[in-house]
């Protein structure tokens, strides 16, 4: 298989940008659309539990993977000399950072 000479950007800027988006997502409530697990449908945007609960989880990781998508594009746009510099440590270093951000986020109910 050939992967295009760009791939390797691509797939940098993408873990990157998608773990932040993610953070960014949950934090403030970015949800695509909310499914109604009891109902069986599908809601636009963010709504409110119509007969049992909603879940924005979906729509956080669809939120967070077009932005990280439309980033890593942008960045194969990039020239190569800038890309050059781009080290598969921020691969790593940033999920692991967002990681850390959501021990943070949900330390009280670990903690009680």
């Amino acid at each position: 298989m050939n992967l295009p000479k760009k791939f390797p950007v691509f797939a940098i800027v993408f873990a990157a940008t998608y773990a932040v988006a993610y953070a960014v997502c949950v934090e403030n409530n970015y949800a695509l659309f909310t499914y109604f697990p009891a109902l069986g449908e599908f809601g636009a945007g963010v709504q409110k539990a119509r007969s049992g609960p909603s879940m924005y989880w979906y729509g956080w990781m669809a939120s967070a993977g077009i932005a990280a998508a439309l980033t890593g594009l942008a960045a194969c746009r990039l020239p190569e000399n800038l890309t050059r510099r781009l080290g598969s440590v921020w691969a790593w270093a940033v999920p692991l950072g967002a990681m850390l951000f959501f021990c943070w986020l949900l330390r009280a109910y670990f903690l009680r």
